[in-house]
Formats: structure tokens, sequence, C-alpha cells
């Protein structure tokens, strides 16, 4: 019996660590981060005045962390919390696995862009933390580019996905918090999708969020050598056989007739 509990314990904790390592990287990072600090603050060793986004605490006394752990607390934990980590995890990985596949470098450009500006505006909302503001504009990107979706809101609402950031600003409501916060997050995920998706493709528009190479080489690096000749043997379709016999028989009718 022992034997047993302990092979399924084995097994449980394999398949948690195996589908951990599935996660795509950014999200995996962001999602820890989150985690990790909302344990150190539950078991008292980090407080939440130390992490809140204090202007004069960042510029006069260097406290730089501040600019990064005002995107990673969400509060106790509890249903508020479970909630958003929830959210947090699902769109940011069906971003990073799904219009952002194979373009790692891009995901995080749009992350540090859409931290930046909430920064911005914390300097004149008096916004404390920006986390719940961060979700929000993961999922109103993932809204935008998934038009035709259509979402069920526990079972009460059916809708599309467009207007799911509205449904969770409502909700939010409902649970006491700011509205304001949510605002913000709907703006500046407005903001990146417009530069992003819209104006690039009207006339006489252009890209204006470009990857830095660094951003690339960091996590898109090339892996193949641009200059490496593939052998026929690896090619689709393998050897060009036909094109052999075509060339062969030309070379024997020139010879023919001189």
């Amino acid at each position: 019996m022992i034997k047993t509990v302990t092979l399924t314990t084995d097994m449980a904790h394999l398949t948690f660590q195996q589908e951990y390592m599935r996660m795509a990287p950014v999200t995996r990072a962001y999602t820890t981060a989150c985690v990790i600090t909302t344990l150190l603050v539950q078991l008292d060793l980090v407080s939440p005045f130390q992490l809140y986004f204090n202007p004069i605490l960042i510029f006069r006394h260097y406290q730089v962390w501040r600019l990064v752990t005002t995107f990673l607390f969400f509060g106790t934990i509890g249903f508020n919390f479970l909630f958003n980590m929830l959210f947090t995890y699902r769109y940011c990985r069906m971003l990073e696995e799904g219009s952002f596949r194979g373009r790692t470098a891009d995901f995080v450009l749009m992350m540090v862009f859409g931290g930046t500006c909430m920064l911005c505006f914390a300097l004149f909302c008096s916004l404390l933390f920006l986390g719940q503001a961060f979700t929000i504009m993961l999922v109103y990107v993932w809204a935008r580019r998934n038009p035709f979706v259509r979402m069920n809101f526990f079972g009460l609402l059916n809708f599309q996905a467009p207007y799911l950031p509205w449904v969770l600003l409502g909700f939010s409501v409902l649970l006491g918090n700011s509205i304001l916060v949510d605002l913000v997050g709907i703006l500046v995920g407005h903001i990146y999708y417009f530069l992003e998706d819209v104006f690039p493709q009207r006339s006489g528009g252009i890209r204006l969020l470009k990857t830095p190479r660094f951003l690339q080489q960091i996590f898109d690096p090339q892996t193949e050598d641009p200059t490496y000749n593939i052998p026929p043997e690896d090619r689709p379709g393998g050897f060009a056989w036909g094109e052999g016999q075509q060339q062969q028989q030309q070379q024997e009718e020139q010879q023919g007739q001189q």
C-alpha cells in the first residue's frame, strides 16, 4: 500500500514537472516569478511595502527593483490571486504559443512596451501594483487577435472574444477592485494592438515597434547556418533523379548533333 502511494506521488510529481517544462519560456518565467513573490509575502519574508511602485524611492533611493516587482504581486493567496494567476497563465501562454509562436523576442518587446506604458500612467494615476493591469493587457491583445472565438464566462454569459476584457472589468468591479487598474490595462493593450496590427495595414502606415537585434539574438538565435547547402539526400524529395536524366539526354543529343 505504501509503495503504491509512493509510486502515485512520484508519477504526479513527474507529470507536473513535465508539464511545467513544456510551458513556453516567457510564460513560465513570468508566472513563476509571480508565484514566488506571493509566497515570499505570504511567509512574511518580504513585505508588500518593499514591492509597490514608488517613484520617489526609485529615483532618489535607487530601489529600481520596484519597476519589476509592481507587476509580480497580485495580493495574498486567495480567490483574487488565483483568479488573476489563472488568466495571466492562460492568455500569456496562448499569446506566446499562438500569434507569437517562433517570435519570442517580439513577445518580450510587447511585454516591455506594455510595462513601460503602464509605469508612465502610474506616475499620474497613483497606481501601486500593476500586475492586474498587465493581465488585462494580455487578455486584450489576445481577444483582438481572435475576434471570432466564442467565450463563456462561468456558464453565465456567452459573447465574442473582443468583449472579454470588458467582462473582466465588470467582474473586477463586483469584487471591489479599482476600475482604474483594468482601464489602464485595456488602454495599453489597445495602444499596442493599434501600433502593431492596425496602423501598419493602413495606407502609408509603417510598423513603429521594431524588435531590437540584441533581443532577437537572445531569444530567437539563428540555429542554422544560412550558407549551409543541404545535401541532396536531405532535400525534400531526395535526389533530383529526373533532372539528372534530362541533363544526360540533353548532353547525348548535343553530341549526336555534333
